[in-house]
């Protein structure tokens, strides 16, 4: 039997998600590559770039053997023009390939377990392997280019201690505990990923096509701003220093380079993200009202990706996932033929 399983429901949908994501990847690499001039960073972004290609590939392949339909997913005829103007410098392209690595770092830890087929188990387990790899190059960059910034250091303990006041768990009233590791870890990587998305949000907004699409993404720099400040609020209350910001990255190009269908993808793909992580969050914060400030931007994110996801519903622009068979539609096909 081991030659003829078919791809359980786990291993087609996170194929499935790997090729969108890596298709759209190429439109946006493709065009960084065009214009990138640093000779460090330049050949980082060929090597991510060679990587998605040869995901979109490797899937092609799985997906044909099976007879299972290929996505449309993005393509570089369709969903950019490369030879518009550089929308972002090389330092945010060597940044946003750093964020690559670190997602599909989550994306394919999770896929892995559920890889049944030794032929999947080979593809996301090699898959992991080149994120690590990205994360690791672009690190070295980074620090060479005194662009890593650094979490907060934590003063050395004299000894083991152990928690003796209910009020460690507070947060409204009273003195408030200083913060643990994992939330400053947490608030200095949300920080971050907002901070990222704000300069991506600054520049799509800049080159959308649509109005009612410019007017999304610019909704979603306000809201980008305002996690940015509620986090470094946090950080600053306690002493602690807030990650920068890369807004200066965003170059002044309103030149049409990428299509609406792309933007929104990612921009929606970005709060996904961000829900994830805010969950996250939540649960390695036992201060309650950093736990309740969370909630509270998940639904924030949560309505603002929902308005996205109409957007791409009206505008055809929202490819269907694979899902389950909907026996009630057969039953009425079955009746009307």
């Amino acid at each position: 039997m081991k030659g003829k399983l078919k791809l359980t429901s786990a291993e087609i949908s996170h194929l499935w998600a790997t090729y969108m994501n890596d298709s759209g990847a190429i439109c946006h690499l493709e065009h960084e590559l065009h214009h990138t001039e640093d000779k460090e960073i330049k050949p980082l972004i060929l090597h991510v770039l060679n990587i998605s290609k040869t995901h979109i590939k490797k899937i092609r392949e799985i997906l044909n053997k099976e007879n299972y339909p290929v996505p449309k997913g993005f393509n570089l005829n369709e969903d950019v023009d490369i030879r518009a103007p550089r929308l972002f410098s090389d330092t945010y392209c060597l940044i946003a390939a750093n964020a690559l690595g670190k997602t599909g770092l989550n994306a394919y830890s999770v896929a892995l377990p559920f890889a049944i087929r030794d032929d999947i188990y080979q593809f996301f387990s090699n898959c992991l392997r080149e994120s690590d790899e990205i994360i690791r190059q672009t690190n070295k960059v980074m620090l060479s280019k005194g662009l890593y910034i650094k979490p907060p250091y934590l003063p050395t303990p004299e000894n083991v201690d152990f928690v003796k006041k209910k009020s460690f768990l507070s947060g409204y009233f009273g003195e408030k505990r200083p913060l643990l590791g994992t939330e400053i870890t947490n608030l200095y990587g949300n920080f971050q990923r907002n901070a990222l998305g704000l300069a991506t949000m600054i520049g799509y907004s800049q080159v959308a096509n649509k109005s009612e699409v410019t007017d999304y993404i610019l909704r979603g720099k306000e809201i980008a701003q305002k996690h940015c400040d509620i986090f470094g609020a946090y950080l600053n209350e306690h002493d602690l220093p807030s990650p920068t910001t890369w807004d200066t990255e965003v170059t002044e190009s309103t030149t049409h380079t990428f299509s609406d269908k792309n933007l929104l993808f990612f921009v929606t793909g970005l709060i996904a993200l961000s829900i994830g992580y805010y969950g996250a969050s939540i649960s390695a914060s036992p201060r309650r009202d950093i736990g309740v400030m969370y909630s509270r931007l998940i639904g924030e994110i949560s309505r603002f990706a929902d308005d996205g996801a109409k957007m791409m519903i009206a505008n055809g622009w929202l490819e269907e996932p694979p899902r389950a068979l909907d026996r009630d539609e057969l039953a009425k096909k079955n009746y009307e033929s």
